[in-house]
């Protein structure tokens, strides 16, 4: 048991959250929970609210909620439509736990003087770095590279060494919170509903039809608008002949051009990192590096240099995207990372 010390959990009306607050509570920390409201997705609100006060009124916790629709507008929502107009694929979650779940949130505890922040994340942390859950199918860790390390000391991650199904079998075994045991998981991006390009509307016409070149540059058909692909995307073009399929090799937003070729060609052994984010001090040294959430880590050797990292790969990796992340462990333990350029 603990010694009683003040815990502030971010709910989101999900199994993980919920669980991760029951087992605080367990453990004997004084639990309060908080629900970000961070945009107006219809009926997103009402649903999770309601399941998250379902939780903490069984809990006995306080519930506070935070309005921060604001902020989730200027630090996530609009960066993620601009980073589609200017070519390319944004990593919203990354942004938004730098932003707003370890940003707006973990200031909010620090203003009510709790303890230690919690949230239901699949993640170590011994409060200098950040480690992989012990369940990789469903570890986090990539999307927390970017958060500040001088707030690790005061993060708690309950679930970091439960597997997901055991969650959902605590969740089952407790009738007020079994229905979530049950509640189909959301993988889209949480205030997308059906495609990320709904979102760009909003902002710009994304259906200008423009060339599509081979690699040299060479127009080798038609593409819809350059804002409904991304790299490594094979269909959705009109190619004037072709024996073998083609991918989005790079996207050229100056002219609205699109430029495809052959899975061979979209294969790279070199990337470059900016706005690093480190947890160690090294300059130079040998890591894995996944460029991607679902991606393979892939041995490397990493040079910083003039703040930006200069990676080699010791494979070669297919379809690098600028706009998303590439982050570096080292046994499981995660050294820091940056965007990709």
């Amino acid at each position: 048991m603990t010694s009683n010390k003040r815990v502030l959990i971010g709910l989101s009306g999900g199994v993980d959250s919920s669980v991760s607050a029951y087992l605080l509570k367990e453990q004997g920390y004084q639990v309060e929970g908080v629900y970000l409201h961070l945009h107006d997705r219809e009926g997103y609100f009402d649903d999770n609210i309601s399941r998250v006060k379902e939780v903490t009124d069984f809990l006995g916790i306080p519930l506070h909620t935070l309005d921060k629709r604001d902020e989730f507008y200027r630090e996530v929502y609009k960066p993620f439509a601009d980073s589609y107009i200017s070519g390319e694929t944004p990593n919203p979650c990354a942004v938004c736990n730098r932003e707003i779940k370890f940003g707006e949130m973990f200031r909010f505890a620090e203003s009510i003087g709790v303890d230690y922040l919690a949230t239901g994340h699949y993640l170590k942390t011994d409060g200098e770095f950040i480690y992989e859950a012990k369940d990789s199918r469903k570890d986090q860790s990539y999307f927390l590279f970017d958060i500040d390390k001088t707030a690790l000391k005061k993060l708690i991650f309950p679930l970091s060494n439960i597997e997901k199904s055991r969650v959902k079998e605590i969740a089952g075994s407790i009738p007020q919170l079994s229905k979530l045991s049950t509640q189909k998981e959301s993988t889209e991006i949480c205030f997308v509903e059906n495609s990320y390009t709904d979102i760009l509307k909003e902002f710009t016409d994304i259906d200008r039809e423009g060339k599509l070149f081979n690699s040299s540059g060479e127009v080798v058909g038609k593409h819809r608008g350059y804002m409904h692909y991304t790299i490594g995307k094979r269909r959705g073009f009109t190619l004037r002949v072709a024996h073998e399929p083609h991918y989005v090799k790079e996207i050229i937003p100056e002219n609205n051009g699109v430029i495809v070729g052959k899975r061979d060609e979209l294969y790279i052994d070199k990337a470059t990192l900016k706005n690093l984010n480190m947890f160690v001090d090294e300059v130079e040294f040998d890591a894995e590096v996944k460029l991607r959430y679902r991606a393979e880590a892939t041995p490397c050797r990493v040079k910083i240099e003039n703040s930006r990292a200069y990676i080699e790969l010791k494979e070669p990796v297919f379809g690098l995207a600028k706009g998303q992340a590439g982050v570096f462990y080292r046994d499981g333990k995660l050294l820091g990372g940056g965007w990709i350029i």
